[in-house]
């Protein structure tokens, strides 16, 4: 992420305010006119498509059974599989790879290849999960985890982030949204018929704003603060989607009340210390189903409004 002098005080308050207003407003008011040519079907009339899959570990389900691809930590039952499988796709490529942020679209990590490399004139359908890493997902956790015995009643962890006159972190949020949209042009540059979906993160902390120290290691008014700052990356990334001409697909809805702090058998998302196979604050085998059914529901309907 490139550094610059970043403005403080109360005028860009009011500008932070207006730009995630207006992000808000276009999420709202948006519509599409663009369609693509109809995917090709099999002779039930079932849609059959050439899919790429890009994203980061949210997409490629870390430490979930069975493990494929060790370098990035992709499952073959992460919900772009579990798809794929589904919809009985003419091709599936899935690059996703964890820890991969928007520059990972344009060059290689690891023995993974420069995700985009994947999409192809043939590709009719993208689906993309990225930006948490942009925005820095991990060390947010670790620094919220770390602060929280400072005043585990109160919220050490905003503090922190709006120790210089703002939030640190809605700015991070509004940076990413410029790389997301370039990920968004090349991806309808290298296929220009493909059907393009944005996927969002699912519900990470209670969405009531409670707490479940020590389980999530955070302070009980961190807890909403964290919760409100992954609300609006998620806002941001339906916000692009519909400006760039591709489609948005809530993971977010569908797993309130299975966060974190459930108990495992309640849970899609695992804890900082996993009780099932998945990384630390990562969906779990469960989770990656349920993001899947959302994205073939979307998929299913056929509908090319947001």
């Amino acid at each position: 992420m490139m550094h610059r002098t970043r403005p403080g005080g109360a005028a860009f308050k009011r500008g932070t305010a207006i730009t995630l207003a207006a992000l808000s407003s276009w999420a709202l008011t948006v519509g599409l006119t663009d369609t693509a040519s109809a995917a090709p079907q099999d002779a039930h009339g079932t849609p059959r498509s050439s899919y790429v899959a890009l994203g980061d570990s949210y997409t490629s389900g870390p430490v979930i059974p069975t493990q494929v691809d060790a370098n990035c930590a992709r499952s073959d039952h992460n919900y772009p599989s579990i798809t794929a499988r589904e919809r009985h796709v003419i091709s599936f490529t899935d690059v996703s790879c964890g820890g991969a942020t928007t520059a990972e679209m344009w060059q290689a990590q690891g023995t993974n290849g420069p995700q985009l490399d994947a999409v192809r004139g043939e590709t009719d359908l993208v689906t993309l999960q990225i930006g948490g890493n942009d925005v820095g997902f991990g060390s947010i956790i670790g620094t919220c985890a770390g602060l929280s015995a400072k005043d585990l009643t109160g919220n050490p962890c905003q503090q922190y982030y709006r120790a210089p006159g703002y939030d640190q972190l809605t700015l991070k949020i509004l940076q990413t949204a410029p790389k997301v949209a370039r990920v968004l042009r090349e991806v309808h540059n290298k296929a220009p018929l493909a059907r393009v979906i944005v996927v969002g993160y699912p519900d990470l902390l209670p969405d009531d704003g409670t707490g479940c120290y020590p389980n999530v290691p955070f302070a009980a008014k961190d807890f909403p603060y964290l919760r409100d700052t992954e609300k609006r990356l998620n806002l941001m990334l339906r916000a692009v989607a519909l400006l760039n001409r591709a489609e948005y697909v809530d993971t977010y809805g569908p797993t309130v009340g299975h966060d974190m702090c459930k108990a495992p058998a309640d849970r899609w998302i695992e804890p900082l210390r996993p009780g099932a196979p998945a990384a630390p604050a990562h969906p779990n085998a469960k989770g990656e189903e349920v993001m899947a059914q959302a994205l073939l529901n979307t998929l299913s309907s056929g509908a090319r409004h947001h």
